[in-house]
């Protein structure tokens, strides 16, 4: 149990569910979103081939975050087992990230769409449709009440769900700073952690990411065995 925050701000959730818009969904505590109405799961920024288009530019990367990111991805397919898998946008780093994919990898992605829909949404770093990984691509999807899309956008956001910011909670565990991937939300909008093993992340007391919520937001912390629902108001600041 985190300590350093005040208990009552603290919630270790057993199954993860929140109620967005109306709709039902539960937090994966390895980062993914999964929607048992429409036995949809969703993931966002993975920023595959992120350690070679670092090490193009002379950045000494190990390039294996591809595969430690598709692993972790197939895991949660396992578990899930969705009938339309979702990628939020930033699913690769760069525009020519599908061409570096090595055949492994490739295979991976194959397995991953086998048998259900793969829906590849726009983003900021892979705007145009992903050649030679099939799946289909949108700019967003709507399902019921719900909205995905890459990045969120100004206005109330009721049932919206985006990626983009990566945000992370920081707060103290037995006297240490812990900084963690997290879910955002206020009932209405959903901000969700990034899957990629090299994506870095933003503060949720970040006013970029902040100012997209009333008072009342919380961050839902990834990385463990079980989702930590702790209030906006009590996570720290970076410093």
């Amino acid at each position: 149990m985190p300590t350093g925050t005040a208990l009552d701000e603290v919630t270790r959730e057993a199954d993860g569910g929140i109620v967005l818009a109306g709709a039902r969904l539960v937090l994966d505590p390895a980062g993914a979103l999964y929607w048992p109405a429409e036995r949809m799961l969703v993931v966002a920024d993975l920023h595959l081939e992120k350690g070679s288009a670092f090490a193009a530019r002379g950045v000494p990367l190990p390039p294996y975050d591809t595969r430690a990111t598709l692993a972790a991805l197939a895991q949660m397919v396992e578990r899930w087992r969705p009938r339309t898998l979702v990628a939020l946008g930033d699913s690769f780093h760069d525009r020519g990230g599908a061409g570096r994919l090595g055949g492994e990898e490739r295979e991976t992605i194959g397995a991953l769409g086998r048998g259900r829909e793969l829906v590849w949404i726009a983003g900021n770093h892979d705007p145009e449709p992903l050649a030679g990984i099939g799946g289909t691509h949108a700019q967003e999807l709507r399902v019921g009440p719900l909205t995905l899309r890459h990045e969120p956008q100004a206005g109330d956001g009721a049932g919206e769900i985006a990626g983009h910011f990566h945000p992370v909670a920081r707060l103290v565990v037995r006297g240490r700073g812990l900084r963690r991937r997290c879910f955002v939300t206020d009932g209405a909008r959903l901000v969700m952690p990034a899957l990629g093993a090299y994506a870095g992340g933003l503060n949720v007391r970040d006013a970029a990411l902040a100012g997209l919520f009333t008072d009342a937001y919380a961050a839902h912390l990834v990385g463990g065995a079980r989702i930590y629902r702790i209030a906006g108001h009590a996570c720290l600041p970076d410093r």
